[in-house]
């Protein structure tokens, strides 16, 4: 592997290198070393990074009571670059490159709590039953003005014409280029750093935009999403305005989402489980579907990791609010895409962009799976509007944090560490966001009651 980067950072005369952590949140952590350095560092394992690394909160704190996990005195641990993920960094003056490493203690094992080894264990799972998913997430973001003072609500910023969007232009071409020039550059840099991006789409916000991938392995895809995100917003910043992947950044717009389309294929045939031989829905997709309707509403701060999340499931806003499955259904949690039997798949529309795609499709593919091996069976899909039926998944991050303690089936899969350490960061954040007193507080309680 060492032999292939060098030689890799050699033919593209690569001067330093960005080793790229992700951590709970999916927030970019790491370290940049010269190249030459960083060669040297992983052929003798002296590229190391502080275990803490993967318990910072996203307002840069560390939860308490996990030192059992994550010891207090916090050892270093040693970082090995995935060679499979390396690529050329757009944007930087100096050639740079991207590469993502995984964590592993002194003792040679893997760490057990990193998101990317939580999605490496579900794609274990799948292939000791010879199955091989196949995924394709949709990412939603915006751009807004640059927003300096964060007390003061974002704005779309204006496009080519001078003037900002004050109505939806869902799917409106003239509306995707008002942004032109900014479309270009993040397709330029996209191809440059090979993400394979496909369709890119005005959604119904004010310069809300929509990117579908190229459906493949699910790990590659999250290493692209990942990256994904970083591009977009420092293309945005090129253009003197802000990208935000927040599921709801403003009060009158629709959130967004991150959509993951899943498949299951036979690994010695390559055939789609999804289906049978005359073409029809299969025992296995119906128990897929039958996981995430039982599961995802206990595990949903996987896939909606922020007190923000749960602003964008909200009735008639394009974002669930119960998990209804239904044949090309956009109101359900679980959509059925209209398609010819080989391509049969469900779409899961719970994940919010915010989400850490590790997390967010790990969490997604072991749902299906728990239903796949316990040959659960499904509701009635649902045919109508399921904004007409009943909310059941959970309005806040704190009544979801005490369901996802408690689901079992996924927890003996996942790992009771990997657990208790995400509970414990989203539980320091949700604290540290309740001690905020908000501008609605001061406006309606100041001088009222």
């Amino acid at each position: 592997m060492t032999t292939d980067i060098a030689s890799w950072i050699k033919d593209r005369g690569i001067s330093e290198v960005e080793c790229i952590v992700p951590d709970i949140n999916g927030i970019q952590r790491g370290k940049v070393l010269p190249a030459g350095k960083f060669i040297k560092s992983v052929t003798d394992r002296t590229l190391r990074i502080p275990g803490s690394v993967f318990i910072v909160t996203v307002t840069g704190g560390y939860p308490d009571d996990i030192e059992h996990i994550v010891p207090d005195f916090d050892p270093d641990l040693i970082l090995v670059p995935d060679a499979s993920t390396i690529r050329e960094a757009p944007g930087f003056k100096t050639p740079t490159a991207y590469v993502i490493c995984d964590g592993y203690h002194a003792s040679g094992k893997a760490v057990e709590i990193a998101p990317r080894q939580i999605l490496k264990k579900v794609l274990s799972l799948y292939e000791a039953k010879g199955w091989q998913p196949v995924i394709a997430p949709e990412a939603e973001f915006y751009l807004v003005t640059k927003n300096i003072d964060a007390d003061f609500p974002l704005v779309p910023p204006p496009g080519r014409s001078g003037r900002a969007e004050t109505a939806s232009e869902a799917f409106g071409l003239e509306a995707l280029g008002e942004f032109e020039e900014i479309i270009e550059q993040i397709y330029d840099w996209c191809e440059k750093a090979e993400l394979n991006i496909d369709t890119m789409i005005h959604e119904a916000g004010a310069a809300q935009l929509e990117v579908n991938f190229i459906h493949g392995n699910p790990l590659a895809l999250a290493d692209q999403v990942l990256l994904f995100k970083r591009i977009v917003r420092q293309v945005a910043l090129e253009h003197g305005v802000y990208a935000t992947f927040m599921a709801k950044p403003m009060t009158d717009q629709p959130g967004s989402a991150m959509h993951i389309h899943q498949s299951v294929l036979n690994m010695e045939t390559g055939r789609n489980v999804f289906s049978t031989n005359n073409g029809k829905d299969s025992a296995l997709f119906r128990s897929h579907i039958a996981g995430l309707v039982r599961l995802m509403p206990q595990i949903l701060p996987m896939v909606a990791p922020n007190v923000n999340s749960f602003r964008r499931m909200r009735p008639d806003t394009a974002a669930p609010i119960n998990v209804h499955w239904g044949s090309d259904n956009r109101s359900c949690g679980f959509r059925v895409p209209i398609s010819e039997a080989k391509d049969r798949r469900v779409e899961n529309r719970l994940p919010g962009a915010d989400s850490n795609p590790y997390l967010a499709i790990a969490a997604s593919l072991i749902c299906g799976y728990v239903g796949m091996v316990e040959r659960m069976v499904p509701p009635k899909m649902l045919e109508g509007n399921a904004y007409n039926r009943a909310r059941t998944l959970p309005r806040t991050l704190e009544a979801s944090l005490d369901r996802f303690y408690q689901c079992k089936p996924v927890k003996s899969l996942l790992g009771e560490e990997f657990f208790e350490v995400f509970w414990a960061i989203k539980d320091a954040e949700l604290y540290a966001y309740q001690s905020v007193i908000s501008s609605w507080e001061r406006e309606h309680l100041l001088l009222k009651v």
